[in-house]
């Protein structure tokens, strides 16, 4: 059973990686950068602080930076557990696909969608009530992780529990945050 999912995942990720055009390729590496995305972290501290009073605000921040911190620390050690090599590192396909990046370590789950889907899941949850179109943040975690494997360095199933993972304990620390009466 892992193997037939294993298969999928590798030939899954072969068939969307192809699907690159070289026109899209400047796009796609300023995409999977975090640094293109520093003006959507600003604009979310700016929210967070516009939502909620001051010292509330340094809480909320608080609360999406620790979840990012423990997601990322998760990520790291399961990477080094898991030890899956990124595709751009595996000999049996790294001939057959368009690698853009070639970043060393493993592959298994995604710290890019891990990350961005916790900020994201994390904001939206404090912001929800106050900014009825805070759901449009999701956008930047889809397009951060798909360029996961355009760029060559992801499976599908790497994006998958990375998403799954951040998610999952954005919304964890949020319950947390009202449970333990940080919430005005």
């Amino acid at each position: 059973m892992l193997e037939l999912l294993l298969n999928w995942d590798r030939d899954t990720f072969i068939y969307l990686n192809s699907l690159g055009i070289e026109d899209y390729d400047v796009f796609w590496s300023n995409i999977t950068n975090f640094t293109t995305w520093i003006p959507l972290f600003i604009l979310f501290v700016v929210l967070i602080f516009r939502a909620y009073p001051k010292k509330e605000a340094f809480w909320v921040l608080g609360t999406v930076l620790l979840t990012l911190a423990l997601v990322a620390a998760l990520t790291g050690l399961t990477k080094e557990w898991v030890e899956r090599l990124r595709p751009n590192n595996t000999e049996e396909i790294n001939t057959l696909i368009r690698i853009l990046k070639s970043p060393d370590g493993y592959s298994f789950f995604s710290g890019h969608a891990s990350s961005s889907f916790s900020i994201t899941t994390s904001v939206f949850l404090f912001l929800k009530d106050r900014f009825k179109w805070s759901w449009v943040f999701f956008v930047w975690p889809l397009l951060f992780a798909t360029s996961r494997i355009y760029v060559g360095v992801h499976y599908p199933l790497d994006l998958l529990v990375g998403a799954t993972v951040g998610i999952l304990f954005a919304i964890l620390f949020y319950r947390l945050y009202h449970k333990k009466g940080m919430a005005k």
